[in-house]
């Protein structure tokens, strides 16, 4: 008995993945979110989640600003896996016309938003750096999922690269098109 895998079993599986992943970032933001509501309003002991206690006793500005700069970087990479899980489930792949300006346009918004998620993770892991020269105890970078800026920024330049391949592609099959 010979299993044959298809592009669409797939494509299938990958967005059963991508919801999954999907669905815990939006957890991980929401529990930036929650965890600066609930350390200002009610209780200061709940910074100790993401080991920022001392900073939140030193200023909680900092402690906010840090907090933040994780919430916008937990936000942008969920967004990430929505436009993944969005395309998937419109079932906008055309591969009858593989360029086509929705897959142009797919692309281009996922490299946006990845070089984004580089920024914001760089710009959050060099204040975690500037707090911790000021004399604060911090945690890893990775343990304030901070850390991998700089493969951020490189997937997407590599990602900004291959949309700009779809735009030639969908010029040249919209000329071929046109010749014909």
């Amino acid at each position: 008995m010979e299993i044959r895998i298809t592009t669409k079993m797939i494509l299938q599986i990958l967005q059963v993945i991508s919801w999954v992943i999907f669905i815990g970032l939006c957890i991980e933001a929401g529990s930036y979110l929650f965890n600066a509501v609930f350390t200002m309003a009610f209780n200061p002991l709940a910074a100790d989640y993401f080991k920022l206690t001392e900073l939140y006793h030193y200023d909680s500005g900092f402690f906010l600003t840090q907090i933040g700069l994780g919430f916008i970087t937990a936000t942008l990479k969920a967004l990430l896996f929505y436009l993944i899980v969005k395309i998937l489930y419109d079932n906008k792949l055309d591969f009858s016309k593989p360029f086509n300006q929705s897959l142009f346009t797919f692309v281009s918004n996922l490299a946006y938003v990845t070089i984004f998620i580089s920024i914001f993770s760089n710009w959050g892991a060099k204040y975690s750096k500037w707090l911790e020269a000021k004399g604060i105890n911090m945690p890893e970078i990775t343990e304030l999922h901070l850390d991998g800026a700089d493969i951020w920024l490189l997937m997407g330049i590599v990602l900004l690269v291959i949309a700009q391949i779809f735009k030639k592609g969908i010029e040249l099959q919209n000329e071929n098109e046109l010749t014909i």
